[in-house]
């Protein structure tokens, strides 16, 4: 297979790269989570509870960045004519691995994204996520090459596009007026947060941006592998690099194996965990973020693996699944043991003749 090492990289993937790294660590030192300025799966988490889906006290809160990610990317894609509605082609199977997905990044403690900024904060546990990341996503490629497929999505009707836009608006509302049902954490992660034109006017950038330039960072090193294609690859790269120098800049750069912020050091689980996100990512066609874009441009499998990523957030809860700063729980471990044997099986079985 031709390599593309020489073929330059779309601007609009560094650019995204570069301010996701960038507003990642300006969103920590604003008042987000230290080394969690954004991450998809920990937001998703914290709006489940605050929805009172999970109740962990700690991580409870209806972050204004997934609504204001979603209406970003909606708008990009209607200016760009692609807020088009797509049906879901195996709906069950994208929800179920969607919650896989999910159970992966929070016995991680983060998503890819958020992998990445703890790299660029000097968290070197995150080594170890990285490395199964790398290696769930080849065997998810080698799925692929065998002739893997959720199936052929079919135009759908312009009305399943605004589903997804109006929970946003809806989520940002129930924001804005504070209702006595949401639930709202008085310490811990769920605690912390930047004020909320912050988080919007960044947020809603960043998913302009995505929306442009397709990042992903499951499909960078997915494409490397595939079509040695380093187009999406550096996305993830530079997000890594700015994240790194934005943190330098602001003090926050604290490399080390211990004392990270929300983070353990159980080395292997954060390998198997993330090895379970590297491949249900490339089963379902992108990474928490890319899931994040094409449900918010109207694809239907996506919104499924959106609806099963909060399942999961708020079962890895209730069953005392999901890890801590003390490390994984025995029921986390067998959970992610058995998530990636699914994963496993739904690669063999949905390859088409």
């Amino acid at each position: 297979m031709k390599s593309n090492w020489k073929t330059p990289a779309p601007p609009a993937v560094i650019v995204a790269g570069a301010v996701l790294g960038a507003f990642g660590a300006l969103l920590a030192w604003a008042g987000n989570p230290p080394n969690m300025g954004l991450c998809i799966a920990c937001f998703e988490r914290d709006i489940a509870g605050a929805l009172g889906l999970h109740r962990e006290a700690v991580v409870q809160y209806l972050r204004p960045e997934i609504p204001a990610l979603i209406l970003g990317v909606a708008l990009a894609a209607v200016l760009a004519g692609e807020w088009k509605g797509r049906s879901a082609a195996a709906p069950a199977v994208s929800f179920l691995l969607g919650g896989l997905m999910m159970l992966g990044a929070l016995v991680f403690l983060g998503c890819p994204v958020r992998m990445t900024l703890r790299l660029g904060g000097g968290d070197w546990t995150a080594l170890g996520g990285l490395a199964g990341f790398v290696l769930g996503i080849g065997i998810g490629t080698s799925f692929l090459r065998r002739g893997y497929s959720l199936g052929r999505a079919i135009a759908a009707s312009y009305a399943t596009t605004v589903v997804l836009p109006f929970l946003a608006v809806g989520l940002l509302t129930l924001l804005l007026f504070r209702p006595t049902f949401l639930f709202f954490s008085a310490k811990g992660p769920g605690s912390q947060a930047v004020p909320l034109g912050v988080a919007l006017g960044a947020a809603l950038l960043i998913g302009v941006l995505a929306q442009r330039s397709r990042l992903c960072f499951a499909g960078g090193i997915r494409d490397l592998l595939l079509i040695r294609s380093p187009h999406l690859l550096v996305g993830l790269a530079a997000a890594l690099v700015i994240a790194f120098v934005t943190n330098l800049a602001l003090g926050q750069f604290r490399p080390g194996f211990t004392g990270q912020p929300i983070a353990h050091s159980n080395h292997l689980w954060s390998f198997l965990s993330m090895a379970l996100v590297g491949l249900s990512a490339v089963l379902l066609g992108g990474c928490p973020l890319r899931q994040l874009v094409l449900a918010g441009q109207g694809d239907g499998g996506a919104f499924c693996a959106l609806a099963g990523m909060f399942v999961g957030a708020a079962l890895a809860h209730n069953f005392g699944l999901a890890a801590s700063p003390a490390g994984v729980p025995v029921t986390g471990q067998v959970a992610v043991a058995g998530g990636l044997a699914i994963c496993l099986i739904v690669g063999w079985f949905l390859r088409e003749p």
